[in-house]
């Protein structure tokens, strides 16, 4: 199945998605507030790039969503580059 949009209108829609401060991210650090737990770091710069830092107590938190955890309800394996996406060992 081919791509139903051109490569113009495909490179402005990732270029839409964020990186940084997702819902996700803002509602867990909502909730890392609510329970008290303070003194993370947002988006150090330690390899794998997590999301929320704890450095005292070397704790990293990724947040990722369904796409990158191959969501069986959500999951769509991308049509474009499939030999890179059927390789890729951490989906």
């Amino acid at each position: 199945m081919a791509d139903v949009l051109t490569k113009k209108q495909r490179s402005y829609n990732m270029s839409r998605i964020r990186s940084k401060n997702t819902h996700p991210e803002i509602i867990l650090r909502r909730e890392l507030r609510k329970a008290g737990l303070i003194g993370y770091r947002l988006h150090y710069g330690l390899r794998g790039k997590p999301d929320i830092v704890y450095s005292k107590n070397k704790i990293a938190v990724f947040v990722d969503g369904c796409f990158w955890h191959k969501c069986p309800k959500c999951f769509v394996r991308p049509v474009t580059n499939s030999k890179f996406w059927k390789e890729l060992r951490y989906l």
